[in-house]
Order: structure tokens, then sequence, then C-alpha cells
């Protein structure tokens, strides 16, 4: 039997939308993971997406300190995101959390590289080697903690995607899975989240890609422009949370792509990259719509945007849907 067929969601199980029904689900993984785990440890590799914080508190709410979190800070994350993921997990839910800082790492390997595809090799082995070696320092370790979810086995059924956290993992990692949400869809996961006390910023968070902001920085990374995507991205997200849009928009985002033009900066010349966003609707991510924001925020966005981020002189608004567009630069 496959990995879909012994995971496959029965056709009787009731859609989770209420905080009734995330207190039963809980309930009922808290029992589960304790029967399958036992005196046993687990490892979990945190990211601070919705998927991998909500198993993270399910297995935190059965185990306690018998998990153990590794969060791996490569350099492509949104402003505050690690600094969110310790407050949360280690101060506020007591976890056992290793923080490993890796910017250097990844960012140095990943200099020259224009490739889309090499880009996200690059991320993804790098990531392993990294989870990998710190897996190494511990003993005991029996269980692999994954926030693997429903869709993530559908497409991987259907060859939409492969996921990485689908039916396997590394060879170096000789170990049983857990897998507490795996049956459960992306917004069941948010309101089992809420009901196990999470940030709603955490809970709430926006679709994020694997490589981060890897791929919303066009072209060979450089650490400059890269810092320039993460900083017009946190003004994005505040402009949009002021203006009531945080939670009506599925998806938004800047890129700065790897070509200049000419500006003025207090009356001087500038030679400086454009900062581009995009603000998206959907219901699939087959179609994907553009919001059409208020002319107010948009004059608002391109003034703190060219004011305040350096090496941006000019803000762009990506019109385009998918299709012709994808919703991602790479």
């Amino acid at each position: 039997m496959g990995y879909y067929e012994e995971n496959k969601r029965p056709e009787s199980m009731e859609r989770i939308t209420t905080k009734e029904q995330a207190e039963a689900f809980i309930e009922e993984q808290v029992s589960a993971i304790r029967e399958q785990v036992g005196d046993g440890k687990v490892l979990l590799a945190l990211s601070g997406g919705v998927d991998s914080s909500v198993c993270a508190a399910l297995l935190i709410r059965a185990i306690g300190d018998q998990l153990v979190c590794v969060h791996v800070n490569h350099g492509l994350l949104r402003k505050g995101e690690p600094e969110q993921v310790i407050q949360v997990f280690r101060n506020e839910l007591g976890a056992n959390l290793i923080y490993v800082d890796a910017v250097d790492r990844f960012l140095d390997k990943l200099e020259g590289v224009d490739d889309p595809e090499e880009k996200r090799h690059i991320i993804g082995a790098e990531f392993i080697d990294v989870f990998a070696e710190e897996a190494a320092k511990l003993d005991g370790i029996e269980y692999l903690g994954q926030g693997t979810i429903y869709p993530d086995i559908l497409e991987s059924k259907d060859g939409i995607k492969a996921h990485h956290n689908v039916g396997g993992m590394p060879e170096e990692f000789d170990f049983e899975l857990v897998e507490p949400v795996k049956l459960l869809y992306k917004d069941e996961v948010r309101v089992v989240g809420t009901a196990l006390g999470l940030p709603e910023s955490m809970v709430q968070r926006q679709p994020f890609p694997g490589p981060g902001l890897g791929v919303r920085c066009p072209g060979a990374i450089t650490r400059d422009r890269l810092e320039a995507v993460r900083e017009s991205d946190a003004i994005l997200r505040e402009e949009f949370a002021k203006a009531g849009l945080a939670g009506k928009v599925w998806q938004y985002f800047t890129v700065v792509p790897d070509f200049k033009s000419t500006g003025i900066t207090d009356g001087k010349r500038t030679f400086d990259w454009p900062c581009i966003i995009r603000a998206i609707n959907t219901t699939d991510v087959v179609e994907v719509s553009v919001e059409h924001l208020d002319p107010a925020l948009m004059d608002r966005l391109a003034e703190r945007i060219t004011g305040e981020v350096a090496g941006i002189n000019r803000v762009l608004y990506d019109f385009t849907p998918k299709p012709p567009a994808t919703v991602e630069y790479e």
C-alpha cells in the first residue's frame, strides 16, 4: 500500500471550522502522539510557517521537552520572522529550541548564482545539510516531526508537485515520521493553530515560498539587494495592516529585480533598483487576480519605500493576473 492510500482522508471526516471541533482534534492528536512516541524524542525542522508551527505546538502540547525544534535562519526569511519563532516557541511555549544562524553559509553558497533552479537546489540541499548536522549532535532521537498537510499528499499523489515531506525523508534520517496535521487542509490547520494559542500573525501568515526571499530577488542574490527586498516587504505588510487589507488580500509581497534605472534623490542623480509590488487573490492558485489598491495607499507605499529603503528609487505595481504570469517571479 502506497503513502497516499495509507494516509487518505476518510470521506466521513468533517471539516474543522469551529473552536470546538479544533479542540476535539487537538485532544485526539495529543493522545495519538503520546501513544506513538511514548518516552521517545522527536526532532522537528521549525520554519515558522503555518504548518510547521501548528505541528510544533501540537507536539509541545503532547510531549513537552521530548520535542527538539531546530530553526535554521538561512538569511532568506522576512523581517522579524526568526525573532518571532524564538519569542513564541522558546519564550512563550517553553520549547526545546535550537536556533542555527546559517546566514553567511547560505549566502556564500548562493553568491554569483543567477539560475532560478540552481538557486532552489542550493537552498534545499544546504538546508538538509544544516539540519542533518544538528541532528547528528543529538542523542536518542527516534522520530521526525513534519508539518505535512493533506494538499501536500494530494499534489504528490497527482504528480503536481514533489513535496520533500511526503512519503519519505533523506536517507541519513533513519527516523519514524510523526505527522499530526497530515489529514488537514490549510484552513483547518489555521483553526487548530488558533485553538492552540498561537498568535494570529503566525496562524494567518500568508503563503511563503520554500526558498524564501531568494525567489523575490531575481538573478544572482546580493546582500544589499536582498536587504532591500526584506525592508520593502516589511513596509508593504505594515501599510496593508494599517489599511485593513492584511486578512483580505490572499498574498502580497515585493520583488527587487537585478537591473537599475536613473532617479533623483536630494537633488542628485541616482542609479538604483526598482521595487515591484504584487498583491493577488485566488481560491485555487490555478488562476490569480490582481488586487487594485487605493491610489492614496499606492502613493504612501511609493513614498515610504523610496524614502526608507536603501538602493530603491522607484516603485512599480504588477497588474498581471495568472495566467499569463505566475505568482512568483522565479
